[in-house]
């Protein structure tokens, strides 16, 4: 009897990996080997990058913030902080979108936060 290589579950596989290199140039989404080198790299990147997206937003919420903040007189820091102090819990997210979308009820916080 003959020996075989696992063909079907061997087939699946190869045929799972080449779809996911499907946007890869060259042999890295034609060539089983290659193919699983170029996956396995990009499934590390996009773990890691999943991680790293939300530290990007949350520095450009704090940019944002900052900004809008400057404008009425104050810091970023005695900003949060003064809303600490008054128990107010916004996420930066949130803060952010009322300094671009409703600055009236950003410069509200504001005056709640020059209080404290």
């Amino acid at each position: 009897m003959s020996k075989t290589a696992h063909s079907v579950s061997r087939k699946k596989r190869v045929k799972k990996v080449l779809a996911l290199a499907k946007g890869a140039r060259g042999e890295r989404s034609r060539r089983y080997k290659r193919a699983k080198e170029t996956v396995q790299r990009a499934l590390a990147f996009s773990y890691r990058d999943r991680k790293v997206k939300k530290r990007e937003f949350r520095k450009l919420w704090i940019v944002r913030l900052s900004a809008a903040v400057r404008e009425q007189g104050l810091k970023y820091s005695q900003f949060t902080g003064g809303l600490k102090k008054k128990n107010i819990e916004l996420s930066r997210n949130i803060l952010a979108q009322l300094a671009v979308e409703e600055p009236e009820a950003f410069s509200q916080l504001v005056e709640i936060a020059k209080t404290a």
